[in-house]
């Protein structure tokens, strides 16, 4: 069963994307956003996702997906070629995040990010007083099996989009299945970005 803070964040994408947009879902896994687009909003979506495994999955569920890397997968489309490209929870395993999002700005005017906070309460409180790295319902694998590359926080994030002069024009956060409003750097769980240039 999928983490209750990502059906949220998908419900919360689902309300950001308009009807019938043309949509890029970058690391799309098994293809549950791009389905829940597909038949709640009829977006044209195409998806790139590197594991086998999850591109069986779209494909049974009838998505259109390219097996390839995030880093490698954005040259060959044309400039202004979606209406909306999503990493939803893949920025944090990209290897040159710069370069992904100035493509990903290139292709598209609206980019959706959502990721998972690296600085919320309990991830602090149990690096602090465990000494080790936290393994949480949100973040379930060990340091020496995760997908995640980086660790980032909201903060760092705004910051990030701060420096390059790109526009955060919608957020959202979430922790326990509910949008969080108060300190979100330090609360929330997951956190959801529309940027623009």
């Amino acid at each position: 069963m999928k983490n209750k803070n990502i059906l949220l964040s998908h419900l919360k994408i689902a309300g950001i994307v308009t009807e019938k947009a043309k949509v890029l879902d970058l690391g799309c896994g098994d293809g549950d956003l791009m389905y829940l687009l597909e038949q709640n909003k009829k977006v044209n979506a195409q998806g790139v996702e590197i594991s086998e495994d999850a591109i069986y999955k779209c494909v049974e569920k009838g998505l259109c997906v390219m097996h390839s890397d995030i880093d490698g997968a954005l040259d060959s489309y044309l400039d202004n070629t979606f209406d909306f490209v999503i990493l939803s929870d893949s920025l944090q395993q990209v290897k040159r995040i710069d370069e992904v999002l100035k493509q990903c700005l290139r292709i598209s005017k609206n980019v959706i990010v959502s990721f998972p906070n690296f600085a919320h309460i309990s991830l602090r409180f149990n690096l602090f007083f465990g000494g080790r790295a936290p393994v949480t319902k949100c973040l379930p694998s060990k340091w020496n099996d995760t997908p995640n590359i980086r660790f980032l926080s909201i903060k760092d994030f705004e910051i990030f989009c701060k420096e390059r002069n790109y526009k955060i024009i919608e957020k959202a956060f979430i922790t326990n299945s509910k949008y969080c409003h108060i300190l979100p750097n330090l609360f929330a769980q997951q956190a959801i970005f529309v940027i623009t240039k």
